[in-house]
């Protein structure tokens, strides 16, 4: 796993783009992700139907005491107590819902942060700028529920988007201290342009929502923490899932040999998250001689 500097390596056309993803298949690398990401696809569709069942926003975990609490709870806590408790928003993809990040909850809650909260929302009929509105309102009302001025928010495939449009677009920087994304088409996909469904066309590369979120976005200081892979079958091309915008805070991590479904199992993922939300006051992306933009670590 690595950071990038965000150059456009896709510019050198569909057919190296094809080339480079067999190359990627093909390793030993590639060969295990794809055995991974078949395994948890099978595992995730068993529980799936318990991801229905909306929870309401409620917190995980108040530790008043280390007694009794494993070395990496207690460290998070007595290292930052302010950065273990702030809530953390999962927010999951299109057609999925919050049982995809049922491992990933596990972890983070074993690592010490003790406010983990999830979103469910309908693609059918609800669009990407509505969901955001729906998130801001659950942020809010986790901030009055918690005590806490601000939340992080970790959004899987277009999950992601909807944080990025609550972040950018709605105002929620205000609220959003670190937006954390896995495999989220920021330049959009290539295959949302067969689909005809409403919310797929949102996700277009020459669609108005990708557009609108490459406006100016004067102020907007959330730390953004954008992962992609070689192996994710649905960004394409997989640049693509990187953010590389000039006012923007972010820093693009490239796990080799994942797939989509599987960034958020995966265990070099969920440390760089752990490692990055326990330092609230941790740059997310390295300093530019000019102006902020996406940069590796």
């Amino acid at each position: 796993m690595q950071g990038d500097t965000g150059s456009d390596v896709s510019a050198s056309g569909p057919m190296n783009t094809i080339a480079r993803f067999r190359r990627s298949v093909l390793s030993p690398q590639g060969v295990r992700g794809t055995a991974v990401e078949a395994a948890w696809i099978t595992a995730h569709l068993a529980m799936y139907p318990l991801g229905f069942v909306q929870e309401r926003a409620r917190l995980q975990l108040e530790h008043t005491s280390l007694d009794g609490l494993p070395p990496a709870q207690r460290g998070l806590l007595v290292g930052d107590v302010v950065a273990a408790g702030t809530p953390i928003v999962l927010v999951h993809g299109l057609v999925d819902n919050r049982s995809i990040f049922s491992m990933m909850r596990r972890a983070l809650s074993r690592k010490g942060f003790g406010s983990i909260y999830a979103l469910n929302y309908s693609p059918l009929t609800d669009d990407i700028p509505t969901v955001a509105i729906r998130l801001g309102d659950l942020v809010d009302e986790v901030c009055e529920e918690t005590g806490h001025d601000r939340v992080h928010i970790i959004g899987h495939s277009m999950g992601g988007l909807i944080g990025r449009y609550l972040v950018q677009r709605l105002g929620g920087h205000e609220r959003v201290h670190t937006l954390v994304t896995m495999g989220t088409p920021h330049q959009g996909t290539a295959p949302a342009r067969f689909i005809p469904h409403p919310v797929v066309q949102q996700m277009r590369s020459d669609g108005a929502l990708i557009s609108e979120l490459a406006e100016p976005a004067p102020g907007c200081d959330t730390r953004i923490l954008a992962f992609w892979s070689d192996l994710d079958q649905f960004v394409i091309p997989k640049t693509n899932a990187r953010v590389q915008h000039r006012d923007l805070n972010a820093r693009n991590v490239f796990v080799p040999g994942v797939g989509h479904m599987s960034l958020p199992v995966d265990r070099r993922v969920i440390h760089e998250i752990s490692t990055t939300l326990a330092q609230l006051n941790g740059p997310t992306a390295l300093p530019q001689p000019t102006s902020r933009r996406s940069t590796g670590a």
